[in-house]
């Protein structure tokens, strides 16, 4: 298997957040929550007669996100006719852009874990973004298929990579790394549960003797970065089997079948000429002006990568920290609203990719609902402001934390009521070391003789009987300085 491997490009769909759709003044909605064909105007039914005018706001969307991908934008670009037929394609026809794209000839850096070997960072290039309009959807009730159109018509902007990845960790690495751009932009919010972000893997294997490319399959609309992860991993793997037992691979559009976790073939995939791409008579050739594109880059918001880079020098952040931090915008935002509201950079970064993350991946919270979710990032300072000025340990914290994410009560709150707060008291403190000591005396007179790993076993003695809430910076120190007295003794 050593000697195969995946060439993979990514085909992207992005419904871009305008208020209306593509090419009419109709109103986009969200096409899971409403009521299905109530956002439905002549233009996106394809009725006899009627004009497409171009979404001035999706233009200047799709130009930021191929700005930020650092893409070349053409003079000029064009709108197609891509002809197929569907029923969820009211005119037979897509508006898209073909010869003429909106954005060609980017990169965007990622940096990879693989399951073996050391991290990396690799540049995938991006061939082209293009705007077009999204179809209607369908829903499939036994042998019948009941059709909306409220996303008829939504501005969609294709982004296809060059097929530069190479395994299933870079693809979602990429992935991830896409979406968060998206979202920082603000021209998408990367929900691909209601389909308003879509990833297609087109998916091929090379032999190390290989010369060119084997026959590619693409996997369509998947609906979350792991599932393109395991379509990546799936289809690899079948394609591998099938070359080694003498077999070929058939072009052909594939789909996952989540709850079987497998891939279906759908059908033989078309070709570009089958669609009958040509210019879209309707619409005009679109100039874009040197001017406006400057002022769209000038426009352009932090993205992760930048501010990724600030926080490792503003805040001292390791690169892995730092990475993790950035890749939802919302989550860059909640540590950035700690530090607000007065915690430390390095000890809310740690809380945050601990325990907080740790509480959110139990109950099934999404990293980009942090925001939402019942610790504020402020509350998430209370409690990092209370553990870094020793008025509880860490520990202590964890636990109030827990609390505080299930009651939705303030750390300070929780620590009064519950009398948890940190004992720093050293005569206090010390009586309690020394009865630990002398109630077991011959753990203490092995410890002495060599056994050094019981001053683990007695320090956690010691915390036990001040039931979490001694300083564990001057219980060691005391239970060191009792300990050297009876070695004198």
């Amino acid at each position: 298997m050593s000697e195969w491997k995946p060439v993979v490009g990514l085909e992207i769909h992005a419904e871009l957040m305008t208020e209306s759709k593509m090419f009419s003044a109709c109103p986009v909605v969200d096409s899971v929550e409403a009521e299905p064909n109530t956002a439905v105007d002549a233009v996106s039914l394809g009725l006899p007669g009627t004009l497409p005018v171009i979404n001035q706001r999706a233009m200047e969307f799709g130009l930021m996100v191929g700005l930020a991908l650092n893409c070349t934008i053409p003079p000029v670009n064009q709108f197609a006719r891509k002809s197929y037929f569907y029923p969820d394609l009211p005119k037979g026809y897509q508006i898209s852009q073909y010869d003429r794209p909106l954005a060609v000839n980017g990169w965007v850096d990622i940096d990879v874990t693989p399951e073996t070997g050391d991290p990396y960072t690799k540049r995938i290039r991006i061939r082209r973004a293009h705007l077009e309009e999204d179809t209607g959807k369908l829903t499939h009730v036994g042998s019948e298929s009941l059709v909306d159109y409220n996303r008829a018509g939504v501005p969609l902007l294709e982004i296809v990579t060059e097929p530069d990845i190479n395994s299933a960790e870079e693809a979602e690495a990429f992935g991830r790394k896409l979406r968060a751009i998206l979202q920082y932009l603000g021209v998408n919010n990367g929900d691909m549960s209601k389909g308003v972000l879509r990833m297609e893997p087109n998916i091929s294997v090379l032999h190390r003797t290989d010369t060119a490319f084997r026959t590619r399959t693409e996997v369509k609309n998947l609906n979350s970065i792991r599932n393109v992860f395991r379509a990546i991993k799936a289809e690899t793997e079948r394609q591998i089997k099938l070359y080694l037992g003498g077999g070929t691979v058939k072009q052909a559009t594939l789909g996952w079948d989540e709850g079987k976790q497998k891939l279906v073939i759908q059908r033989y995939k078309e070709t570009a000429d089958e669609y009958r791409y040509f210019p879209e008579p309707d619409l005009p050739i679109v100039e874009m002006s040197r001017e406006w594109v400057e002022q769209v880059r000038l426009s352009l918001p932090e993205l992760p990568d930048v501010k990724r880079e600030r926080f490792e020098t503003a805040f001292g952040l390791s690169h892995y920290d730092a990475t993790v931090l950035c890749m939802d915008r919302a989550v860059a935002q909640y540590f950035e609203d700690a530090l607000a509201a007065g915690a430390a950079p390095k000890s809310a970064a740690n809380w945050m990719l601990g325990s907080l993350f740790s509480l959110m991946n139990r109950d099934g919270v999404e990293r980009d609902a942090v925001g939402t979710a019942r610790v504020s990032a402020a509350a998430l300072a209370e409690l990092v402001k209370l553990v870094d000025g020793g008025q509880i340990n860490k520990g202590t914290g964890a636990t109030v934390l827990t609390e505080m994410w299930e009651t939705g009560a303030g750390a300070a709150a929780i620590v009064a009521e519950k009398g948890l707060a940190q004992v720093s008291d050293s005569g206090a403190l010390a009586a309690v070391v020394a009865q630990v000591l002398d109630e077991n005396a011959a753990m203490v007179t092995d410890y002495l003789g060599g056994k050094d790993k019981l001053f683990g076993a007695l320090m956690g003695m010691c915390m036990k009987a001040l039931k979490g809430k001694g300083n564990p910076q001057i219980v060691t120190d005391l239970l060191k300085q009792q300990i050297d007295a009876r070695r004198s003794g």
